[in-house]
């Protein structure tokens, strides 16, 4: 029997990661992977889904891994499919014939239930300033679909499909612009706000499941080329000179605040911040 009280607190455990397939998912999706833990990463988009798990692959290519790994599309972009995709995708994700010999809680039914699931997906930025007159209703509901209200409906049914006990997480995502907004930013920072609020509500309807908030600075993905920006290159270097580490993050960083959440078992209702310093700058 391992003594190990740490490295292995992951392992045989099965993690959900929407928005796994770029960013900090995709890394987050990797730590998960190398302590021990089944993943599926989500995506809206199936040509991002298969890119990853060939990536994912080309990583860890030895059959222990690659029977470790399993991605799924989920569009949460789509009010009217958004709730039946994330069911779908719940299904997928606890099907026991999602990963060869399967091990963890199954349930009446077949299920093998997830330990953990981690929401990072996030559509293209679209920064207006509030006295833009395209600032309108329509705007305002789109921005906030997937990253507030899909992280809702994947609450709503976490019960089902998520183990009830402690050990059992599940992590959102705001970000640094939360508490301290630049100019634009306004519809985002309200957006990270009603999640670090969800998350601190779902910590105590969804008890004893966990549930944490991750707040990440500016972190260099690939998000970065979805924003309207003429200069690119000089808004990475804004950032970078705002922290105290004089560094934009990493994605492989920012993911180890995804994995003490996942880890620490007596951590819920609680925002973890990684963002170099930015908050004392």
């Amino acid at each position: 029997m391992s003594t190990h009280i740490s490295s292995n607190k992951l392992a045989n455990t099965r993690v959900l990661i929407v928005g796994g397939t770029s960013g900090i998912g995709f890394a987050v999706a990797r730590v998960a992977l190398e302590h021990g833990a089944s993943i599926i990463v989500a995506s809206s988009k199936s040509d991002k889904v298969n890119s990853a798990l060939t990536r994912l692959k080309s990583f860890y290519p030895d059959e222990e891994h690659i029977n470790r790994i399993a991605g799924t599309v989920c569009n949460l972009a789509d009010r009217e499919t958004l709730e039946a995709n994330v069911v779908n995708l719940y299904n997928f994700a606890t099907a026991p014939g999602t990963f060869p010999n399967a091990q963890g809680t199954q349930t009446t039914d077949g299920k093998v239930l997830l330990d953990h699931v981690v929401m990072t997906a996030g559509d293209a930025l679209s920064l207006r300033n509030p006295t833009d007159p395209t600032f309108d209703v329509p705007y305002i509901e789109s921005s906030g679909t997937v990253r507030f209200i899909g992280s809702l409906i994947l609450a709503k049914h976490a019960a089902t499909y998520v183990r009830q006990a402690p050990s059992s997480s599940l992590t959102f995502t705001s970000g640094v612009l939360t508490a301290r907004p630049a100019p634009g930013w306004t519809l985002m920072a309200a957006a990270g706000a009603a999640i670090e609020g969800m998350a601190r509500g779902l910590a105590v309807d969804l008890a004893p499941i966990r549930v944490n908030t991750v707040a990440p600075g500016a972190v260099l993905t690939e998000i970065f080329g979805t924003l309207e920006t003429d200069n690119l290159e000089q808004m990475v270097e804004m950032f970078r000179s705002q922290t105290l580490t004089g560094e934009i993050g990493k994605p492989e960083d920012v993911a180890e605040a995804y994995l003490y959440l996942m880890k620490d078992r007596f951590v819920t209702g609680e925002l973890i911040g990684s963002n170099g310093g930015r908050l004392l700058k």
